[in-house]
């Protein structure tokens, strides 16, 4: 048996097709008979026809139900384990994959093909998801790492570790051209400028796949690619995640569809489309880019699959009720937990003849050719018999690791040094500062959970080096030592004062909306403080930044000897000391322009940049950098621009529920109830509930300005939602309903869609319904002509 057609050894097959035998049965039934995709095709009932074009997350569905309805493919979410547990062992992934395929493989009635179900995950940077997993840098270091043949190993050791818990797919490369950088997903895009996400794109394809037309490709040790999202996704207005993109389509498609015909060309497996809109149409939903672009012009002829419930975005679409998304070109719906009623919907509008037969035919065949390529269709035995399954060395191995490690110094790009680096031997160094020691903080979101960050701890990363670790181990190479403070020690603290202290510091992990920002003022001061305090006594300061994207950070800058942008490294922490200490020479250079100021308008070019594309400095020569303008107006309208925030009300901000006060946003008055709930604190959010007919009202200073609005929907609104800020109610009812079960997003509100600003903001409900607020700020650059959520 092979996979791929290209000779893959399948470990147990000979064990199997003897038991196959004994038993006097196939492996599955297609085995026995003609098992191209457009025989099986031909022998299917609708049901499963349609089962096949269904995704379902594996947090909603069991075994049985893989059994029962005989889904095509299957997806994990970013906060989706086996047996409902995030950080469940890679044995467990291994288990889950045998369950779903035996399932899938079981003998049906009346001669139909049994075809077992495809996994697919997000591994977008390394098999991330999975405990013990290598962890490799986010797209944006590669992107400064700039090298094709590195990002081409990182694939290929990705698929292998992949293959090694029996999935069969990824959800990567990601090849947004990110134009914001307020955008939370910019850290998973490799660089501004097309051309380079073309070339370590298609090098990503390459290293997940194998070559197209050559011994191995999609064979043992490989796994299907996406291409993700097509298109537009990184040039949303402000950067708001799945926002809208406007503009002449050519000049939209000059910067955004770019990397698609590498990546085809390629031969990536499947493309996903874009939660985003296109000049007001939403991608889900855009037969013109998904059926006459991107396969009439660009040729693409995989399969193309929808993003997390995408296709309920689409006007006049839900997530159990979506034909217009199949008429436009999707092949498989990614339907997390709404599966049920999707499918029953889908085969009602083929009988009905709203979906023409022809047309889910044509989507079958291309997740059936899918899997042949895969050697799916071929007889291939369960994912723990097959080459790697098991083989729990390659995860996270030696090997893999100092690949890893690789990536991490390369990526390394220092802005400012005024002759501190590289360290000298023999130094006594000082570490400080939270991140100093914090593997969760350095590897960044979309590890092991969605989000990543504080819910997860050093153990859930086994095998890691943390950037402290690496530190302490260089520096005692080097014959010195390394000391490590996380708050600084305080002046006149026993001991010699260090000959050098490196403060490491910078973002929270967050993952795509979530990470959203209104400007690019970087506002934790801890650093700065550690910084600040020993230059004031002295000791020469090493700025090590972790961030997702460039962000103004002038008064760091300013107050340090040496500033390296680190971005989000991954596991393997000690690829920043190789750097620093001068074991592998700094070649990073910056593939996003680095902010002058902290506005966040957006920068892609050297024109208002204060570090260009391409910068980045080696160690021939000391760079002074001049002293930096520190003034940040957002920092300065910080407070009298928020109107509810950490569980209070802004100072001059008064709340009323339908007409009656209700201070701080709290109890129950008129038809609202207002609890606290804790969204990063205890009760620093609020859960306003609204009886029939209900009103709300927040009044503040008069402005110009728009808002921005931090909500979470639990259930969608039964009936007509609006808000107003003096103009005519703006119905926000459709917006409320896709933001459904996503948790924290962001709602921006601008005068020109409101009809107005001023000092009032009005909700109204007319049915009973609740809407959780974390945070209300107004925001002057808040001024696109369309709202968002």
């Amino acid at each position: 048996m092979v996979r791929g057609g290209v000779g893959r050894l399948v470990l147990g097959a000979a064990v199997g097709a003897l038991a196959a035998l004994l038993a006097g049965c196939s492996m599955f039934e297609g085995a026995t008979q003609d098992s191209t995709p457009e025989a099986l095709l031909a022998r299917m009932s609708l049901e499963h026809k349609v089962a096949q074009i269904i995704m379902p997350d594996i947090g909603s569905i069991t075994p049985a139900d893989v059994k029962q309805y005989r889904f095509g493919t299957i997806l994990n979410g970013g906060n989706s384990g086996p047996y409902g547990n995030d950080k469940a062992p890679a044995a467990d992934w291994l288990k889950l994959a045998d369950e779903y395929w035996e399932a899938s493989s079981a003998p049906l009635p009346d001669g139909e093909p049994v075809i077992p179900a495809i996994w697919a995950t997000d591994a977008v940077h390394g098999h991330a998801n999975v405990i013990g997993a290598t962890v490799f840098p986010h797209n944006i270091g590669l992107g400064a790492a700039g090298d094709a043949d590195l990002v081409r190993r990182i694939g290929a050791a990705t698929a292998v570790e992949i293959e090694v818990t029996g999935l069969d797919w990824t959800f990567a490369p990601t090849i947004a051209v990110a134009r914001d950088d307020r955008w939370g997903r910019t850290y998973e895009s490799y660089s501004e400028d097309p051309a380079r996400v073309t070339r370590l794109g298609a090098a990503m394809v390459e290293g997940l796949q194998g070559r197209a037309g050559e011994p191995g490709f999609l064979g043992e040790g490989k796994v299907a690619a996406t291409a993700k999202h097509y298109f537009g996704d990184g040039g949303t207005t402000q950067g708001v995640d799945q926002g809208e993109v406007t503009g002449d389509l050519d000049a939209l498609m000059v910067i955004h569809e770019a990397p698609y015909p590498a990546a085809i060309n390629a031969g990536v497996a499947s493309v996903m489309a874009s939660f985003n809109s296109i000049n007001g149409i939403k991608m889900h939903g855009n037969k013109a880019l998904l059926t006459d672009e991107l396969r009439g012009k660009l040729g693409f002829e995989g399969l193309v699959v929808g993003d997390w419930n995408g296709h309920g975005q689409i006007k006049g679409c839900t997530n159990t009720v979506c034909p217009q998304a199949l008429m436009a070109g999707l092949d498989v719906y990614m339907v997390p937990e709404d599966w049920k009623g999707l499918h029953a919907s889908l085969v009602a509008q083929v009988k009905d003849c709203t979906i023409p037969m022809s047309r889910l035919d044509e989507a079958v065949l291309r997740v059936l050719r899918l899997k042949q390529q895969l050697g799916i269709l071929d007889g291939e035995v369960k994912p723990s018999e097959r080459a790697n399954a098991g083989r729990w060395e390659l995860l996270g191995s030696p090997e893999h690791r100092a690949l890893a490690r690789e990536a991490v110094a390369k990526s390394q790009v220092i802005l400012k040094n005024s002759g501190v680096l590289p360290l000298k031997p023999g130094a006594r160094i000082e570490v400080a500062g939270a991140a100093a020691d914090n593997i969760p903080q350095q590897v960044g979101g979309w590890s092991v959970t969605w989000q990543g960050g504080s819910e997860l701890t050093a153990a859930d990363f086994p095998g890691a080096t943390s950037i402290w670790a690496g530190i302490a181990a260089a520096a005692k190479a080097a014959g010195g030592e390394a000391v490590l403070t996380p708050k600084g020690s305080a002046p006149g603290a026993s001991g010699s004062k260090p000959d050098a202290a490196i403060v490491v510091f910078g973002e929270q992990p967050y993952a795509e909306f979530v990470g959203d920002r209104k400007d690019l003022a970087f506002r934790d001061e801890e650093g700065l403080t550690l910084l600040k305090s020993y230059r004031a006594r002295g000791i020469p300061t090493v700025a090590v930044f972790l961030s997702g994207r460039p962000l103004w950070v002038n008064r760091e800058l300013n107050a340090a000897d040496a500033f390296v942008a680190a971005w989000l490294p991954g596991s393997e922490g000690a690829g920043v000391a190789d750097v620093l200490f001068g074991k592998r020479a700094p070649t990073g250079r910056l593939s996003f322009s680095w902010p002058k100021t902290c506005e966040g308008a957006p920068l892609n070019d050297a024109k208002g940049a204060l570090f260009p594309v391409g910068h980045g400095l080696d160690y021939a020569s000391a760079s002074v950098v001049p002293q930096l303008n520190e003034t940040c107006a957002a920092l300065v309208h910080d407070a009298a621009a928020v109107w509810f925030d950490n569980g209070k009300l802004g100072p001059k901000v008064t709340a009323r529920a339908d007409n009656v006060a209700l201070p701080d946003l709290r109890g129950a008055k008129g038809g609202i109830v207002a609890t606290g709930i804790d969204r990063r604190a205890q009760e620093d959010a609020r859960r306003i509930a609204f009886a029939p007919g209900a009103r709300l009202s927040l009044t503040g200073p008069i402005s110009s300005a728009g808002w921005r609005i931090t909500y979470r929907v639990a259930s969608r609104p039964p009936g007509p939602v609006t808000v107003a800020a003096g103009g005519k109610p703006l119905d926000i009812t459709q917006g409320l309903g896709v933001a459904e079960g996503k948790g924290w997003r962001e709602m921006v509100l601008t005068p020109a869609c409101l009809g107005g600003a001023g000092g009032k903001l009005t909700f109204a409900s007319k049915a009973r319904f609740a809407l959780e607020i974390g945070a209300i700020t107004r925001d002057e650059s808040a001024t696109s002509a369309e709202c968002s959520f």
